[in-house]
């Protein structure tokens, strides 16, 4: 790495304040007199930061949401600013802006919440997803940014710019202001640091010069990772990846996740074309119910205009560009599939997790590539429901901050690395992270979603154990395929599983009743149908029930298989609340398929809850082998 040879720090001297007196709403009061210009020179490269030397606000403020905090536009309720820089020479600027708590707040920064965008001709470009206050315990030595301060954006310049900038802070809707006595304050310094040099590498640059097993392949596009088990695994937005590719060009990284997230069919019958199916429509749905849309600030992380090589073949040579799709998320397909193995066989390469899952290649006009749980691959109808693997791309940008890439301590991605978030709310946290919830053996569960908009859904992330043996039961014994608190499985759920299997504490954080959606999702139809009347999602369905505890949804988050068939420990096949037919129901089978099953046969069951908005963290990380723990505020 070139020397670096000039370093500038330039420190934003803002106050923010943040007053909370009772509990009527005031806007921002600001008052603008002036800019200050700061201005650091050091040979070749001149950076200014212009400031305003005032203090914001907030005089009887309630909490707000995103919503709303993210638009407010009156005088006051934001902050502008300018980086620019002047360059001279063949130089580079890495910079970062950060904000640190100062003085001495009466509110803790769990309890507010900063936003910044780029201010551009057409509008403001988001840099951020609102994010609660949260310092970071490393520094980052490319910008200069030290340990114990929140980084808001991180960037690089090689010529001559000017950047705008505009900065909004608010108290976070879960905030609750009763009781609190007014008074209360949080002071923020916003600091900007730029240092020269060489532009940091990105998370798969990294996973490849890292790589101590396994080896790699340049196809002249795309460097593949290959063999049977390099360290190229990475832990993002509550979900485990796996790292397969870096663009040449672009140094973007394809990621899969490791496990298969859900089942759902891929197409209606005969239908082999990935743009436009039910597949396709899954993995970009923005809103509760998709992939993407309960993905970590995915416009921070990822290439959203991807391009997706889903030609037909029914070679594994590399591929025509005949049909390519420009989606956020895909699949891959067959040829990277293939590619990962190089060098060993399909059933010992790294991609080979032992179930059954959807690559995004059409075999046929009316077939799809799958790969078997043995590690080979063939085609498949594509109305059969077998598990789904998403895949992304990271952005050049992204960086790896910690981690060997290890499955038990993989690589965590600049943003993504949050360490200490005691006393924050769990409703803001992401689908697929991990939290102690239960008694004894089946204590592990996983956030699946916020589907209610307020709390916070979770599913046991095994199904329940009794002396380390799964425990079955009948969806219900009368063979009727619509879920209540009062058919066999539902009768157990909302009796002796929480009698026995939940204590009083972890009982007292369970909302005491939540909506369970029983739409019917048969052969080659779209997931959407399992809650929605249509696929438009023009309304849910009216097929419902009310109950304490549930079970997942065919098609739902989390309503996949998280370990190799086989594995006696942690894989069985289990139902979902969702019916197949008038006689059949769904269920999730140990290969990882979705599959319609007679009520009255006994399979293991995975309890689904809604859990209240005030529940908060008391510790962990979210991972597997640090699981949230919980209190109820």
């Amino acid at each position: 790495m070139k020397k670096k040879e000039n370093i500038v720090i330039i420190v934003l001297l803002v106050l923010m304040l943040i007053a909370i007196v009772g509990v009527s709403f005031a806007a921002f009061n600001f008052s603008q007199q002036g800019n200050t210009p700061n201005k650091i020179t050091t040979g070749s490269i001149t950076m200014t930061y212009e400031e305003s030397d005032n203090t914001i606000s907030l005089n009887g403020a309630l909490p707000t949401t995103d919503e709303t905090g993210m638009v407010r536009l009156n005088p006051g309720e934001y902050f502008d600013f300018t980086v620019s820089s002047e360059i001279v020479g063949d130089v580079n600027i890495n910079y970062e802006i950060s904000a640190k708590e100062v003085g001495d707040g009466t509110i803790d920064g769990s309890n507010i919440k900063l936003y910044l965008t780029r201010l551009a001709e057409d509008g403001e470009e988001q840099l951020m997803t609102p994010e609660t206050y949260n310092e970071e315990t490393t520094e980052n030595t490319y910008t200069g940014r030290p340990s114990g301060e929140m980084s808001l954006y991180t960037s690089s310049m090689n010529s001559s710019e000017s950047n705008n900038y505009r900065l909004r802070m608010y108290v976070d809707e879960g905030y609750n202001p009763q009781g609190d006595g007014g008074g209360l304050q949080f002071t923020i310094q916003v600091n900007v640091y730029g240092e020269a040099g060489d532009l940091p590498p990105g998370a798969g640059e990294t996973v490849i010069e890292n790589l101590t097993s396994g080896s790699t392949y340049d196809d002249g596009t795309d460097t593949f990772i290959t063999g049977e088990d390099p360290n190229n695994y990475i832990w993002y937005s509550g979900k485990l990846w796996r790292a397969v590719s870096v663009n040449n060009d672009a140094k973007t990284t394809k990621l899969v996740t490791q496990w298969n997230i859900s089942a759902i069919p891929y197409n209606e019958e005969g239908n082999s074309a990935f743009e436009g199916s039910y597949i396709e429509e899954w993995l970009n749905d923005t809103t509760v119910d998709g992939f993407l849309g309960n993905l970590r600030d995915y416009e921070n992380f990822i290439v959203i205009d991807a391009k997706w090589n889903a030609t037909l073949t029914t070679s594994s040579s590399k591929p025509e560009s005949t049909t390519i799709v420009e989606d956020a998320v895909g699949l891959l397909n067959y040829y990277e599939y293939v590619t990962s193995y190089r060098g060993t066989t399909y059933s010992n390469g790294y991609l080979n997790n032992g179930l059954w899952w959807w690559t995004l290649t059409p075999y046929s006009s009316s077939d799809v590539w799958n790969v078997y749980r043995d590690g080979s691959a063939a085609g498949d109808y594509p109305s059969n429901a077998a598990g789904v693997r998403p895949s992304i791309n990271l952005k050049s940008s992204v960086k790896i901050v910690d981690g060997d890439g290890t499955v038990d301590n993989p690589y965590r991605l600049e943003g993504d690395n949050d360490t200490i978030l005691s006393g924050t709310l769990l409703n803001t946290r992401c689908s697929g992270e991990y939290i102690r919830f239960g008694n004894e053996e089946n204590n592990l569960y996983r956030i699946v979603s916020h589907e209610n908009g307020i709390g916070t859904k979770i599913v046991s992330a095994a199904p329940l154990k009794s002396s380390g043996t799964f425990i079955t039961s009948a969806f219900d014994s009368n063979r009727s395929v619509n879920y209540s608190s009062t058919n066999t499985i539902g009768t157990f759920l909302n009796g002796e599983y929480l009698t026995n299997y939940v204590d009083f504490n972890y009982r007292n954080m369970i909302e005491e009743s939540s909506t369970w959606y029983l739409g019917t999702v048969g052969g080659g139809t779209s997931y959407k149908l399992a809650k929605y009347t249509d696929t438009n999602m023009s309304s849910t369905t009216s097929a419902t029930t009310s109950a304490k505890v549930g079970l997942l949804r065919l098609g739902e988050l989390m309503a996949g298989q998280f370990d190799r068939y086989g594995n006696a420990d942690y894989n069985t096949e289990y139902w979902t609340l969702t019916p197949y037919s008038s006689s059949y129901v769904g269920n999730v089978d140990r290969l990882g398929h979705a599959g319609d099953y007679n009520p009255s046969s006994a399979y293991g069951v995975r309890p689904s809850i809604n859990l209240k908005s005030s529940v908060i963290i008391t510790g962990g990380e979210g991972t597997k082998e640090n699981p949230f723990t919980l209190a109820l505020q």
